[in-house]
């Protein structure tokens, strides 16, 4: 493993994109919480974003000087 594995991504993305989950059998509660855990997991996602592009940046200005 060479330094520059760090730099390509390794997620792929699903063959099928995200699988869709049933929600036509839940109740409004379990839609409720449900959507709850999706904000959240977006909300995650979005903060690695930051971290990494905050990381980038930071690279960048350190390499720039």
């Amino acid at each position: 493993m060479s330094i520059d594995d760090d730099l390509e991504p390794t997620f792929r993305g699903h063959a099928d994109g995200f699988e869709q989950m049933n929600v036509g059998g839940l109740s409004i509660e379990e839609l409720r919480e449900y959507i709850a855990h999706a904000q959240a997991e977006i909300a995650r996602a979005e903060e690695e974003i930051r971290n990494r592009d905050a990381l980038r940046n930071n690279a960048d200005a350190l390499f720039k000087n």
